[in-house]
């Protein structure tokens, strides 16, 4: 199974990004969207799991979820925009990966039982920060990330 993961695209969704995601089983995307266009095109590509980020303060945001859980081929995912505010024990729970955005660095992280991704920023550029996306592959009970510039 293949996630491919997205964040921080600030209304920009980058045709290299779009053709990165072709292909995903699910999508999942950090938060800071931008617009509902932005989630329409993800959408269209595979299943979306999504969440808000603390620039999604207008109105079509209204519906999207600060957090996310997700079990997806045996795997439990958590999603949150800022990893800061994470408030729940992702080993306690059961959680084999924590999808996070905000920084707009990229970072795949195995912290024990638990890894932390966060795809970097799909969008504008952000100081010297790379552009990116990521994709977890499933295999089992084998989880593989892949940090990608695009």
């Amino acid at each position: 199974m293949r996630i491919g993961v997205i964040s921080d695209t600030h209304g920009l969704l980058r045709p290299e990004a779009l053709d990165f995601l072709q292909g995903s089983d699910r999508i999942v995307h950090g938060g800071d969207i931008g617009g509902p266009e932005i989630l329409d095109a993800l959408a269209a590509i595979a299943p979306l799991t999504v969440v808000r980020g603390n620039n999604d303060g207008a109105a079509w945001a209204d519906g999207v979820p600060d957090t996310a859980l997700l079990d997806v081929g045996g795997l439990r995912l958590f999603a949150i925009h800022d990893l800061a505010q994470l408030r729940i024990d992702p080993v306690a729970a059961g959680i084999r990966v924590v999808v996070s955005g905000h920084s707009h660095r990229p970072l795949a992280e195995q912290r024990g039982p638990v890894l932390y991704l966060n795809p970097g920023s799909a969008g504008p550029r952000r100081f010297k920060l790379p552009i990116s996306v990521a994709e977890l592959r499933i295999d089992g009970d084998a989880i593989t990330p892949r940090l990608v510039a695009l």
